[in-house]
């Protein structure tokens, strides 16, 4: 495989990405956008685009992903798409009947310059939007940030075009949901219920890409945020952001347009951040801890301690979106394991403060985000400095092959095993799952290459 002539030696390289380990801003827009109940996603520009990020999220979800594109062509690509997005708008009304369009642009019309909040506005003057149904937008260029990037800029406008403020407060919080996976949000709400915290989750993928099969499918599935919750949320007491890069900027813009304070966690993967995000909710909410939750706290903690020697010392790279390295990176520590090569495609100084302050526990670790930081770089530095396990998206099977580690799929896109959709990795749950998908990739191994008079029932 072409990944064995890899390097060893680092070079500096400016201009040239190899294998990045993230994708385009309108994958995460549209990501977003179905997390709205009875919404239709709407990639402005080619055919070609919106292909592409169905089939990223198709292959991930192994779930139909429905979008609809402004089919540029040549003239629309010269002069501008503003009539097909109109023409767009008009036809997917009358024909799919959605509740919401959410337009995200893409390479194409960005570098064209269409202005979505004008066509918007026009679409409604011209009689295009039809009485209690709505048309969002988001800027989502293609050629800056990443999937993270689009689907924070697309939570952004959910929270500044729908959130209204009607000078009384609602005994709620606001649950900004970083980029996380539908189980994961499923999880979410579940504690927030053992809480007994009434909160308002968005965007709310479960029950949209984990919905069950009945035998006729639904075009709207059941789940997402409704539009009443998310016109309440200009009233909540206050936000919770679930990860600085994709979800805090929605908090911000409720804080700066209707008054709601609000806090930023890291997503709930591992111990730690599970403790800060129940305390954060309990406190936010004015609602105790019940033993329930407590319990599944000690349940994670001894499977910790009991098999705290396969942990130990055990050297980790991983790569990914930077919300969920973080607290993952934590927990490894937590787990007395060694992440010592770290790598995310998406840019921004939150990560790199973030990163810094937790590996103070493993010094002379590599981390690395934005430009550059590829998995070609992380494979370089696996070679320099070999590791015990790799953890990253199914891109990273390349890698683990070659030089022959373990390997544990965590985060977007996975696309060659499934689960992911369907059990979580945040809460005290989710993080006894990744204790278990570490013990068991390590115990395969010893398993598999053991002496015959090493090789034990009891382990």
């Amino acid at each position: 495989m072409l990944l064995r002539h890899t390097t060893k030696e680092v070079k500096v390289r400016e201009g040239l990405t190899i294998n990045p380990a993230k994708t385009c801003q309108p994958v995460g827009a549209l990501y977003a956008a179905l997390g709205i109940h009875g919404c239709l996603p709407h990639s402005h520009g080619s055919q070609g685009c919106c292909a592409y990020h169905r089939s990223m999220l198709t292959r991930h979800y192994k779930e139909p992903v429905m979008a609809a594109t402004s089919s540029f062509t040549e003239g629309a690509s010269v002069f501008g798409g503003q009539a097909n997005l109109l023409a767009s708008i008009d036809t997917i009304f009358s024909v799919y009947d959605p509740d919401i369009i959410a337009v995200h642009s893409t390479c194409l019309s960005e570098t064209i310059g269409d202005d979505l909040q004008q066509i918007t506005k026009k679409a409604k003057d011209d009689g295009k939007i039809p009485e209690g149904k709505h048309v969002i937008y988001a800027s989502t260029p293609s050629f800056v940030g990443s999937h993270v990037t689009g689907y924070a800029n697309m939570v952004v406008g959910m929270a500044e075009q729908f959130a209204e403020s009607t000078g009384e407060k609602k005994e709620q919080v606001n649950l900004i949901a970083g980029w996380m996976e539908p189980s994961d949000m499923r999880e979410i709400k579940k504690i927030s219920k053992e809480l007994g915290a009434r909160i308002v989750l968005f965007p709310d993928t479960s029950d949209v890409l984990d919905a069950p099969q009945t035998g006729k499918h639904e075009f709207y599935p059941k789940g997402g945020v409704t539009i009443p919750e998310l016109k309440s949320t200009g009233d909540s007491l206050s936000s919770i952001a679930l990860g600085c890069i994709s979800a805090e900027p929605a908090a911000v813009a409720l804080d700066k347009k209707f008054g709601v304070p609000f806090e930023t966690v890291d997503m709930p993967i591992g111990i730690s951040a599970t403790d800060r995000f129940i305390m954060a909710l309990s406190k936010a909410a004015g609602v105790s801890v019940p033993d329930e939750i407590t319990s599944e706290r000690g349940r994670l903690l001894d499977a910790m301690t009991d098999m705290d020697q396969y942990f130990y010392g055990k050297k980790v790279a991983l790569f990914g979106d930077p919300d969920q390295l973080i607290p993952l990176t934590e927990f490894l520590l937590d787990l007395g394991m060694l992440p010592i090569h770290i790598v995310s495609g998406t840019p921004g100084k939150r990560f790199e403060k973030r990163m810094a302050e937790i590996l103070e526990r493993s010094p002379g670790a590599n981390f690395k985000n934005g430009p550059g930081a590829d998995t070609f770089l992380l494979h370089q530095w696996m070679k320099n400095e070999p590791v015990d396990l790799l953890i990253g998206n199914s891109y990273g099977k390349y890698i683990a092959r070659d030089e022959n580690i373990p390997f544990i799929r965590f985060g977007f896109p996975i696309v060659d095993r499934i689960g992911h959709s369907y059990f979580p990795s945040v809460g005290y749950s989710g993080g006894l799952r990744l204790v278990e998908k570490i013990l068991s990739v390590f115990m395969d191994r010893q398993d598999r290459e053991a002496p015959e008079e090493k090789f034990e029932l009891v382990m």
